[in-house]
C-alpha cells in the first residue's frame, strides 16, 4: 500500500514523500519514502503495467510492476501477478549466494492482497538484447550460455519460460538477465496459448499438449538465432542457414524441431554450448532441510501398513453402526428414525402443517410429498422444536463429517467454500453427482453463506449450536455415487478449545464418521513472514499444537494402535504461505485426474515434512493417531482481507481436495485397491 500521497505524486512542496509497505523476500515489512515515473504496459497483451521507481530510504533504484484496481478486480490478473511473484522469490532463494544470481531480476519486496498489487525489483541490468545492435562472436557465445544457464536452473525447479523473446532477455555487455517471469509455469500442467510467433514453440503457440522443457529451448534458439542475423526465423521448423553462421552451426538444429520430442533439454544443450558449466556442480537445487522429514512421513505410512487393523471394524473404517434405520439428528445429536406419523410439510406461509400420507395414493406423488417434508425431531425433549429432513432419513446412515479446530482456524470460510464446489459440480469428474437435502436449507446457506463469501466479504464467526454448545450443523447434501447409491452426507463445525466432557458430547463424537483438522500456519509454523500477520491477529505460535486437536483425539476409544475413522489434516489459510515451498507448487496444482491408493501421498509428505520441519510433531499429532490420515494444502479465498473485504472476491484453491481423500476412504469415490487401502498407499518395495 501507499500512505501520504499517491505513488507517482510529490505533492505541495514541504509535503512528506509517499511511503511504500510492502514484504521483502525474507517475510518482514518494510516501509520506505517512494517516488516513481509515469507508468507503461510492459506487454500490449497483458494486464501489469511497470513504472520505475526510488526507494528514498536506501537510495534504490526500483522497477515496480502492478496492478490497477480495475485490472486487479480480474482474477486471473491477480493470478498472473501471484505467478510471477513467486516464481521470482523462488529463483531469488535458489541463486542467492551463488555465481548465478546475476542471471534473474532481484526481488525487493511485494504486496499482493490490496486494491493494488504491485511487485519490486532492483532495476535491470543492461537493455533489452531486441535494442542490441552488434555483438561480437565471443559475446554471443557468451550469451548463448548465459541464456542457456537461466533455463537449467528453472529446469532444475521443475518450471518452464514460455515467455522468452528479445524484449525479455536483457544485455549489459558481460552477461544476461532474463526477465519475464510472468510467463514461467510448471513443466507437466496442459499448454494454454502463450507468446507470439517465431519466439513461442508451436505446440506452445497453438495450446497442445503439455508444457515440457524443451518448448524454452525453441525460444532461445530463436532469441539467439534473431540476435546473430539480425532477423526473426521461421515459427515452425530451422532456419535455412544455420550453417553460415559459426555460433550457430553445429549446436542449434534440433533446437528447431517442431515438436518437443525432437529437442535437446536445456542440460543438454548446454553441453554443447559451455560443457564445463553444465558438469558444475552449484547447478543442482539447493537441499530445502525436508528429507529426513520426508523419510520420517515414509516411516509413518509404513508402520501404519504394517498393523493389521482389529478384526471387528468395518472395512471402510467407520465408528460401529446404530440400530437400524437410526440416525444421528443434526440438530440434538440423539438418534432419530423415519416415523411416517410426525411428518409435516410447510404452507403458503411457512409455517408447518401435518402431513397425511394414507391420503396420497399415487406413489409417484408420494414419493415427490416425502422429499419436501421434514420429521419433528422429540428424541431430547428438553432441546428447541427442530424438524429433520425426510431424505435425511430414507437413505441409510448418513456420513457425518465435522471440522476440527480453533475459532481462528478458519474453518467456517473453508467448509463453505468445500460445499460450494461440491454444488458447483466439483465431485462430477470422479463420478458423484448431488442433491439438496432441504432445498430451502440449502438455498438459505448459499444466500447467507456463499454469495456473500464469494462476493469478498469476511464471514462472521458463528458460534456453536448444539446439545452441549460445540457442534454446529453447517449442510448436509444427498450424494450419489457412480454405482447409482445414494448417501446423505451431514457437515458439522466443532469448536474444540470449547468442548466440555459429558455424555452427550461423547455420543456425538462416537458417531464421527470422517474428521478434518484444520491447521492455522499462524499458530502453527515459526515462519518470518507470518509475524506481521500474528502481530495484526493478536495470536503466537503455539508448539503444543491446535487444543482443540487434543480434546477432541483423547475422547475418542481406539481398539489398536490407531483409531480406525477415516480422517485428514488440511493447512488452511495457505494464501499466507503462497511462495513458501512447497506449498506454492501445490496451491497451483489442479484437481486429481485419477484416483488411486497412493493418491495424495506426495502432497501429504510435503505438508507431513513442512509441519515436522517447522512446527514439531505436537501439530501432527492426528496423522499419528488416524490409521488413514491424508494431509492438504488449501486456500478458502487465495489472499487475505484488507479493510474487511476480499480486495477481488474469493479464489479458492484446492479446497475439495480433502473431502475427495474422505469420499474415497468411504467408497462413495470408487479406488482401486479399495477403500481400506486409500490414505496408506500400496506397499513401495
Amino acid at each position: 500500500m501507499v500512505t501520504t500521497t499517491p505513488p507517482g505524486r510529490s505533492g505541495p512542496p514541504g509535503t512528506p514523500r509517499p511511503h511504500l509497505v510492502f514484504t521483502d523476500p525474507t517475510g518482514r515489512r518494510r516501509a520506505a519514502p517512494a517516488r516513481f515515473g509515469p507508468a507503461s504496459r510492459r506487454d500490449p497483451a497483458l494486464p501489469q503495467r511497470i513504472r520505475n521507481g526510488l526507494l528514498d530510504d536506501r537510495g534504490q533504484q526500483c522497477v515496480q510492476v502492478f496492478l490497477s484496481a480495475a485490472d486487479a478486480a480480474n482474477p486471473a490478473a491477480r493470478t498472473l501477478l501471484d505467478t510471477e511473484a513467486g516464481t521470482a522469490l523462488r529463483l531469488d532463494r535458489t541463486v542467492e549466494n551463488t555465481p548465478y544470481a546475476y542471471l534473474f531480476p532481484t526481488v525487493i519486496g511485494y504486496e499482493l492482497d490490496t486494491a493494488e498489487p504491485f511487485l519490486l525489483y532492483a532495476a535491470p541490468r543492461g537493455i533489452p538484447v531486441g535494442r542490441t545492435h552488434v555483438m561480437s562472436a565471443s559475446d554471443q557465445r557468451v550469451f548463448a550460455r548465459d541464456l542457456t544457464l537461466a533455463l537449467c536452473l528453472l529446469d532444475g525447479q521443475g518450471l518452464v519460460a514460455r515467455g522468452i523473446s528479445p524484449a525479455t532477455v536483457f544485455w549489459d555487455g558481460t552477461s544476461v538477465q532474463f526477465w519475464g517471469l510472468e510467463g514461467v509455469t510448471r513443466a507437466g500442467r496442459p499448454r494454454t496459448p502463450w507468446g507470439r510467433a517465431p519466439f513461442a514453440s508451436p505446440e506452445q503457440h497453438r495450446g497442445e499438449g503439455h508444457v515440457d522443457p524443451r518448448d524454452a529451448v525453441w525460444s532461445a534458439a530463436q532469441v539467439l538465432y534473431q540476435l546473430v542475423t539480425g532477423r526473426p526465423g521461421p515459427a515452425d521448423r530451422a532456419p535455412a542457414d544455420l550453417d553460415r553462421h559459426r555460433v550457430l552451426a553445429g549446436t542449434l538444429p534440433r533446437a528447431f524441431a517442431p515438436t518437443a520430442a525432437g529437442r535437446p533439454t536445456p542440460g543438454a544443450l548446454l553441453e554443447l554450448l559451455a560443457p564445463e558449466e553444465a558438469r558444475r556442480p552449484g547447478l543442482a537445487s539447493a537441499a530445502d532441510g525436508s528429507r529426513p522429514h520426508q523419510e520420517a512421513y515414509e516411516h509413518a505410512l509404513d508402520a501404519k501398513r504394517r498393523t493389521p487393523a482389529p478384526a471387528d471394524d468395518a472395512a471402510d473404517g467407520t465408528p460401529e453402526d446404530r440400530p437400524p434405520g437410526e440416525v444421528l439428528c443434526p440438530y440434538c445429536l440423539e438418534g432419530i428414525q423415519l416415523d411416517l406419523g410426525k411428518l409435516f410439510v410447510t404452507d403458503d406461509q411457512m409455517q408447518y402443517r401435518a402431513l397425511d400420507l394414507s391420503r396420497i395414493g399415487n406413489p409417484v406423488r408420494r414419493e415427490d410429498v416425502m422429499r419436501g417434508a421434514v420429521q419433528q425431531c422429540t428424541a431430547d425433549p428438553d432441546f428447541p422444536e427442530h424438524h429433520i429432513p425426510v431424505p435425511y432419513l430414507t437413505h441409510g446412515r448418513p456420513l457425518t463429517v465435522a471440522m476440527i479446530g480453533q475459532s481462528s482456524t478458519g474453518k467456517s470460510h473453508l467448509l463453505t467454500q468445500m460445499i460450494a464446489e461440491i454444488t458447483d459440480g466439483g465431485l462430477e469428474r470422479y463420478g458423484v453427482g448431488w442433491q439438496s437435502v432441504n432445498p430451502e436449507q440449502h438455498a438459505r446457506f448459499i444466500r447467507e453463506r456463499v454469495q456473500p463469501l464469494r462476493s469478498g466479504k469476511v464471514l462472521d464467526h458463528t458460534s456453536g449450536v448444539g446439545l452441549d454448545g460445540f457442534a454446529r450443523f453447517v449442510e448436509s447434501l444427498l450424494l450419489t455415487d457412480a454405482r447409482g447409491r445414494v448417501r446423505p452426507v451431514a457437515f458439522f463445525d466443532l469448536g474444540g478449545e470449547d468442548l466440555v466432557r459429558t455424555d452427550g458430547a461423547l455420543r456425538f463424537l462416537l458417531g464421527i464418521d470422517a474428521l478434518v483438522f484444520v491447521v492455522d500456519p499462524a499458530l502453527a509454523l515459526p515462519l518470518p513472514q507470518l509475524d506481521e500477520v500474528r502481530e495484526r491477529w493478536g495470536t503466537e505460535v503455539d508448539r503444543d499444537g491446535d487444543a482443540a486437536f487434543g480434546t477432541v483425539l483423547d475422547r475418542l476409544p481406539r481398539k489398536g494402535p490407531y483409531l480406525e475413522t477415516p480422517a485428514v489434516m488440511v493447512l488452511g489459510k495457505s494464501d499466507l504461505l503462497r511462495f513458501q515451498p512447497p506449498v506454492d507448487r501445490w496451491l497451483g496444482e489442479g484437481p486429481p485426474a485419477a484416483i488411486g491408493p497412493d493418491q495424495f501421498r506426495e502432497e501429504s509428505g510435503d505438508v507431513y515434512a513442512l509441519l515436522r520441519q517447522h512446527a514439531g510433531q505436537a501439530w501432527l499429532r492426528p496423522f499419528d493417531a488416524f490409521r488413514r490420515c491424508t494431509l492438504h494444502i488449501a486456500s478458502a479465498t487465495g489472499g487475505q482481507e484488507s479493510q474487511g473485504r476480499y480486495p477481488a472476491g474469493t479464489g479458492p484453491r484446492r479446497v475439495l481436495e480433502p473431502l475427495v481423500s474422505l469420499l474415497a476412504m468411504h467408497g462413495i469415490i470408487e479406488a482401486p485397491g479399495g477403500a481400506a487401502s486409500f490414505g496408506v498407499g500400496r506397499e513401495t518395495r
